[in-house]
């Protein structure tokens, strides 16, 4: 009885294993994709943090390689993030308007099957940057403290990009509440930390006082940030100013014949494009101020390309886009260029290729109602010129009578380390020349 018993369990386990379902659920396991942070990369020009201007993706769409994921606002540009695998989208970690640090996850994409591939490189260099810096001193100084000879310094569990966002902005790890799996630190500790740091002066300042006062504390971020680098730089520079004041009769009367049938052609054509093509025109006969200046070496580089900067004001600030090549363009072209950069400033979605390479800058103060203003060099360039609003005011004529006349005043700041008052005296008059006799800058005599 025991060996029928026996006989028949092995024969229905033979079956068993014969049978293709039942071999698919003993030896087979379903396979999903692995879930990998999507890292902001460096983007180079020593940008940190980024602000998000604008998702192209949504968690559930199907990427690919070199699609676009996102615009992000840094404090010189604005850049587009493209796609280094091919998933899907799980997960956004950051909203509009947030800002974003360097090395840290802008999203979770499910790389699928065929690329697992990528997702195992990306592991191991992940293992190998964890080996390495558990060697660095860096490491040692992040994890809270000298290590004696004696006592060996405490471990943070933390990967390499927390690692990273802690030192970019000086915070110790061991500081850190630590809220991951084993202790570990993970990016939202860390940025919990920062803002917890930053809310301590706000929570000083509603603490009850003699004078009550209410407002918010606002960081500068995207051009603005850039605007304190420059200009605190620039407060190095000895600056010399030469004034004039210049009459815009004739500019005037030569783009109001032409306004019209541009506007037609989707041109909107102010006095500016002709200030820039007289500036590249005086440029032709001053050279040196079509130059940048280099410190270090004391030496200054006369440049061939007349890129001229124009101050903007943005949504997100003052920014200096440069229109590249002037001497090669007129004022027809400079115009169709100015409105691009000012449709492209209006959206603070101005590349960086179109800030980078500046020779020479103009700001046009009229446009808000000033009359006189001292502009600031921006380092390496050694001027600037900044125009008022033009007004109606009565002058002499060649016959001694007395007519109404559009008066535009104009400043020019120079290095007067490199650039003496005779030079600026001098190419302002050209500059003026230019822009009172219309048809010598048109016909480029």
């Amino acid at each position: 009885m025991a060996l029928s018993w026996r006989l028949l369990t092995a024969a229905r386990l033979a079956e068993s294993a014969r049978h293709p379902i039942c071999r698919f659920l003993s030896t087979s396991s379903f396979r999903f994709g692995k879930i990998m942070p999507f890292q902001l990369s460096d983007i180079g020009e020593g940008i940190r943090d980024v602000t998000v201007k604008e998702w192209f993706v949504k968690p559930g769409d199907r990427v690919s390689q070199f699609d676009n994921i996102c615009e992000v606002q840094s404090d010189k540009a604005s850049v587009t993030i493209t796609s280094r695998y091919d998933g899907i989208v799980k997960t956004l970690h950051y909203k509009v308007d947030d800002v974003a640090i360097v090395g840290s996850a802008l999203l979770d994409i499910e790389i699928e099957d065929e690329s697992k591939d990528v997702a195992r490189d990306d592991a191991g260099e992940i293992k190998k940057n964890i080996e390495s810096e558990d060697i660095s001193d860096r490491q040692r100084k992040m994890d809270g403290g000298v290590e004696s000879e004696n006592i060996a310094p405490e471990r943070v569990l933390a990967t390499p990009a927390v690692r990273r966002i802690a030192m970019e902005n000086d915070v110790r790890l061991k500081d850190v509440t630590a809220t991951g799996k084993g202790g570990r630190v993970l990016k939202e500790d860390i940025l919990a930390h920062l803002q917890k740091i930053s809310a301590i002066p706000e929570i000083k300042a509603e603490a009850p006082s003699r004078t009550s006062v209410t407002g918010k504390t606002v960081g500068l971020k995207g051009y603005s940030k850039h605007m304190w680098k420059t200009m605190t730089k620039s407060l190095s520079i000895p600056h010399f100013v030469y004034s004039d004041e210049c009459n815009v009769n004739q500019v005037m009367r030569c783009r109001n014949e032409v306004k019209a049938s541009l506007k037609d052609r989707g041109v909107s054509l102010t006095l500016l494009p002709f200030f820039v093509k007289a500036a590249s025109q005086a440029l032709e006969q001053c050279p040196e101020l079509n130059a940048w200046l280099n410190e270090e070496n004391q030496t200054l580089q006369m440049l061939d390309n007349h890129n001229i900067g124009i101050a903007m004001d943005t949504p997100e600030g003052l920014v200096v886009p440069n229109i590249k090549n002037v001497q090669n363009l007129s004022v027809f072209a400079i115009a169709q260029e100015l409105n691009r950069l000012q449709e492209l400033g209006r959206k603070s979605s101005i590349p960086l290729a179109d800030l980078t390479d500046t020779t020479f800058s103009l700001s046009n103060i009229g446009v808000i109602g000033g009359t006189y203003t001292k502009p600031v060099i921006l380092p390496p360039q050694v001027i600037i010129g900044a125009f008022g609003k033009a007004q109606k005011i009565p002058r002499f004529d060649d016959k001694g009578n007395v007519v109404p006349a559009s008066i535009m005043s104009v400043s020019w700041s120079a290095d007067h380390r490199v650039i003496d008052g005779v030079t600026v005296a001098k190419f302002s008059n050209l500059w003026k020349h230019y822009v009172e006799n219309p048809m010598h800058l048109l016909i480029g005599a």
